[in-house]
């Protein structure tokens, strides 16, 4: 057998183990990246596998690229919503966090392992951000559910504070081997790495959207493909230009997930595959770097480093800077206990050992161990603790089928699955007696395993997915009529037009928008209009009442067909 025969089936080897290891990962209670790293040191020389693994520089750069995979799925899942809801308190924790982590961990363990303070503040920044795939990961396969501003929260902070803790471990690294000093150069390399991963994140992301909806590929299986590309190339113009590749994946991410794309679907499925391959590849390898035997030799002063680590620095770092927007001391507490150590600190380790500090490999086998404890006691209990601290919420199940519209240019209109709840306005009523807006289309109705074919007399049940075809400026409504819990009916954006039929009447207005009409709740929005116009209702007269607008758009005859529903500027709340 060549060399490349035995590269592939050691390498798919490894892969299928892991694979494999992932489906016991919520049934055993340990965290997915655990397993990963475990399938790697059992296959590592120290294990029964056997396989010889020291090259640093490889490891590095497989870690790099996954990393950069996970941040770029990371950030394609991200909505733009989250993102406005915790962008203040997930920066601070991204920077003074990490600071403040790093600082009360350094000096706890420069007086554990006997070291200066400046080496001990470097250990303190390899293991002081919290991991995106060992948060994402975590998230996702733990089986629970968490609030959203507290998972997106979660999730952000560890996509944003690689740059700190990179600035950090880089800078002390030079300043150990004499090449920089401390003072406003430090600081200006931030900024540096900061400023430029954000604004070419952003470029990128905004001019990657364009391309992907405006280019005629020869494949749709290349659109994906193009997709993920983007991420890359953002994360090598940032990091060309001396900034933060991970900042800029993350954000061209994000952009890129908060925009409509041709082949959306497929493309979120594309790269969660890969940003998967990212991490069962990267902790593999990572676990081929060390042997039991090594782990064993700094288990005291790890374990001490890893209590001081999760119990005083974490919730030192976080319990400041979140706690003035809102977040209350359960929320607080969860936060400061998800604070998950995986690839990130792993992969810093290996620049001490690469430019041949004292004590690279001491440091290199106490931080894998601190982020072995992280991930079993912290990902092993996260379950446990949402519940204890009831921060978990009902999930909405996903649908067995789904639907895309897949046209090679932007087309005026989406595909929404909207999932039925007891509380859904939808709930118990036939199909034709939904009143949804003009050119709103049902598409497909799942129930259980079973697809119905939309009809008038379709029945919409609780526990359904319904399949919706509709243009971005009617979701607002069809929103309300689907939405789960009334009392959360999405608001309805001032002076847009919704298109309604004529034939709805002020009683269906109520009850499926939550908008209340001083008529009669039988009369049809034909007959009002009529009613308050007489003779004069004709194409494009506007009815004004209790802070609505009723535009005649269209008539046939004298029958008004289209009604526009326009809420004004001053009357927003009408619920």
């Amino acid at each position: 057998m060549f060399l490349v025969d035995h590269l592939i089936l050691i390498g798919s080897l490894l892969l299928l183990v892991g694979i494999v290891s992932s489906k016991f990962s919520v049934r055993l209670g340990v965290p997915v990246l655990v397993l990963f790293l475990g399938v790697g040191m059992l296959a590592g020389e120290g294990g029964p596998g056997g396989i010889a693994f020291h090259n640093l520089e490889i490891a590095h750069a497989v870690g790099t690229m996954a990393l950069a995979a996970i941040l770029f799925d990371g950030g394609i899942q991200t909505p733009l919503d989250a993102i406005r809801g915790v962008w203040k308190p997930a920066s601070l924790l991204a920077t003074a966090g990490v600071l403040v982590t790093s600082a009360i961990t350094g000096i706890a363990a420069a007086y554990i392992l006997d070291l200066s303070l400046l080496q001990g503040a470097l250990l303190g920044s390899i293991v002081a951000s919290t991991d995106a795939a060992a948060v994402f990961s975590s998230l996702r396969t733990s089986g629970i559910h968490l609030r959203k501003r507290v998972e997106h929260l979660l999730e952000m902070e560890s996509a944003l504070n690689d740059p700190m803790a990179i600035f950090l471990t880089i800078g002390i690294v030079e300043i150990l081997r004499g090449e920089a000093e401390i003072g406003p150069g430090l600081l200006g390399f931030f900024i540096q790495q900061m400023g430029i991963g954000a604004v070419v994140g952003l470029g990128v992301g905004f001019l990657s959207t364009r391309l992907i909806n405006r280019i005629n590929l020869e494949s749709a299986g290349l659109y994906p493909v193009l997709t993920g590309t983007c991420g890359m190339f953002a994360f090598g113009v940032a990091a060309a230009l001396e900034g933060s590749g991970f900042l800029a994946v993350f954000l061209c991410g994000a952009v890129i997930g908060n925009s409509r794309i041709v082949f959306q679907r497929a493309s979120d499925r594309f790269l969660d595959a890969i940003a998967w391959i990212g991490q069962i590849v990267m902790f593999v390898v990572l676990g081929l770097l060390v042997t039991p035997g090594q782990l064993l030799e700094v288990a005291g002063p790890g374990l001490l480093i890893s209590g001081v680590l999760i119990l005083v620095a974490r919730p030192l770092a976080v319990a400041p800077f979140i706690l003035p927007f809102g977040f209350n001391w359960r929320e607080t507490l969860l936060v400061s206990w998800v604070g998950l150590r995986g690839s990130v600190p792993i992969i810093l380790a290996i620049f001490p050992l690469l430019f041949g500090l004292p004590p690279g490999q001491t440091f290199f086998s106490i931080v894998f161990f601190v982020v072995l404890i992280s991930a079993t006691v912290q990902g092993s209990t996260l379950a446990f603790f949402t519940r204890k601290l009831d921060l978990e919420e009902e999930s909405e199940p996903e649908a067995p089928v789904t639907l895309e519209i897949t046209a090679l240019h932007d087309v005026d209109a989406e595909i929404v699955e909207y999932s039925v709840g007891d509380d859904s306005r939808a709930a118990g009523r036939k199909l034709s007696q939904l009143s949804l807006p003009n050119g709103v289309v049902v598409a497909m109705i799942s129930r259980e395993r079973t697809l119905i074919p939309p009809r008038g007399s379709s029945m919409i049940l609780s526990g359904d997915h319904v399949f919706v075809v509709l243009r971005s400026e009617t979701r607002p409504l069809v929103d309300r009529v689907f939405s789960r819990g009334r009392q959360k009916d999405p608001e309805l954006p001032a002076t847009t037009e919704f298109p309604l039929f004529g034939s709805v009447t002020v009683e269906d207005l109520a009850d499926f928008y939550g908008i209340e009409l001083p008529a009669p709740g039988a009369m049809t929005l034909d007959e009002l209009i009529r009613d308050r116009l007489g003779n004069d209702a004709a194409t494009g007269r506007v009815v004004q009442m209790d802070g609505v607008m009723l535009h005649v758009l269209e008539m046939v005859g004298r029958t008004i067909t289209v009604v526009g529903l326009i809420i004004p500027e001053m009357g927003n709340d009408l619920s």
